[in-house]
């Protein structure tokens, strides 16, 4: 249970000391956007990458509204970009 006590050093913690989240993190695992034809592989990352983190930014910031904790970085992790590239046949710039 919360008490009073733990409340009002948090909001000392927010206003006084700058209290913040530094950051939050999405992991997405791209192992099933493999592909041989790198052009291919390109799209499917890019298509899961916006898939699945379209809600990110506002879901972060749904997060500050409802503790009223600032959250300095929304962020993704993905898939090394060399496991899901060795089967293609290609510059991995393109998936860089």
């Amino acid at each position: 249970m919360i008490n009073t006590y733990e409340i009002l050093e948090t909001i000392k913690m927010i206003s006084s000391e700058s209290l913040d989240i530094r950051t939050i993190t999405m992991g997405i695992s791209l192992r099933d956007c493999a592909h041989s034809d790198m052009d291919e592989l390109a799209k499917r990352v890019y298509d899961k990458i916006t898939r699945k983190a379209e809600k990110l930014v506002k879901t972060g910031e749904d997060i500050e509204r409802e503790y009223g904790i600032p959250i300095t970085n929304k962020r993704i992790s993905v898939t090394p970009v060399s496991i899901i590239g060795e089967a293609a046949n290609g510059d991995y710039i393109k998936i860089a």
